[in-house]
């Protein structure tokens, strides 16, 4: 089947060079620099101390999406709109679009604008780009989705591709504990530019993390959402299931890019003012990320 990655980034990368390796046909669309260096060298994956050169193709145009049959949606939030309009006159009657986001708004988004099949799957992978078509698998890949996210052709094809995918019958909770989970440490990791295990010894840090999450599970109950019990274990664990990583909001910021911070902790923001809940810990976190995307030097 032929596959089609919006965004491809680090994750739309990862999961894109899994499936062209299991022989699927595989478009990325990403930045210039990204898919030129992928065009001349293949993209070169990292992964437990080996790199493995992976051919696929590449295009910054969503025109080479046609006829794909699915569509791994990876772009950055604030880009949601924009990029479903882009890419909407190019998809297949048929195509299914699977959002690989973060956040709990891009669903909605992704459906207003598409006529298409639209579901979501959270993502648990540590990856990040080390340089145009240099990507590094840090630990991780698994997905959780819906059981109707994907016809049975394309849950064949990530079986194929080696891809774990958990079935779960709750995906707006897992994508809340997910947002929860990236409330708790996102913006501590970028204003730290500190790798997860160090940021979660250092002194204040676990306190800090416990009153954002704290804050985050009122904001759900009030939204109709009930989180996991055990949601505190599976945030403290990401210290050592992924200990030398850090956020995607730390390696925007360190890119000098915009980050997703106000589809995060200000996602909470918006839902806590609606219900008159207070949120200091994640109204805190959330100003001195924008704080930090103003400094000189981004990019409007």
């Amino acid at each position: 089947m032929k596959i089609g990655v919006m965004g491809a980034g680090a994750v739309g990368s990862f999961y894109g060079a899994l499936l062209a390796r299991a022989g699927h046909e595989v478009v990325l669309i990403g930045r210039e620099a990204h898919v030129a260096a992928i065009r001349q060298q293949g993209l070169q994956l990292s992964s437990q101390g080996e790199t493995h050169t992976i051919p696929l193709h590449a295009d910054t145009s969503p025109a080479a999406l046609v006829d794909a049959t699915l569509v791994l949606c990876c772009v950055k939030s604030p880009d949601t709109l924009q990029t479903a309009r882009e890419m909407g006159p190019h998809l297949a009657p048929e195509a299914r679009i699977l959002s690989l986001q973060n956040g709990i708004d891009n669903l909605a988004a992704l459906r207003s604008l598409l006529p298409h099949t639209v579901s979501a799957a959270v993502v648990y992978a540590a990856v990040g780009l080390a340089g145009p078509g240099q990507l590094e698998h840090r630990g991780g890949g698994e997905l959780v989705m819906a059981g109707d996210a994907l016809d049975a052709a394309g849950f064949r094809a990530f079986d194929d591709a080696g891809i774990a995918v958990r079935i779960s019958p709750a995906i707006e909770e897992e994508l809340w504990s997910k947002l929860v989970l990236n409330c708790a440490w996102n913006a501590l990791s970028a204003i730290t530019q500190i790798p997860y295990r160090a940021l979660h010894a250092a002194t204040g840090i676990v306190e800090t993390m416990r009153a954002v999450m704290n804050e985050c599970l009122a904001v759900a109950a009030a939204e109709g959402v009930q989180l996991d019990a055990a949601l505190w274990s599976r945030i403290e664990g990401i210290a050592e299931r992924m200990p030398q990583q850090t956020s995607s909001t730390a390696q925007d910021l360190a890119r000098h890019r915009r980050t997703e911070i106000d589809f995060i902790n200000g996602a909470i923001l918006r839902r806590a003012d609606a219900h008159g809940i207070p949120v200091p810990a994640n109204r805190m976190l959330h100003a001195l990320v924008k704080l930090l995307e103003d400094r000189p030097g981004l990019p409007g």
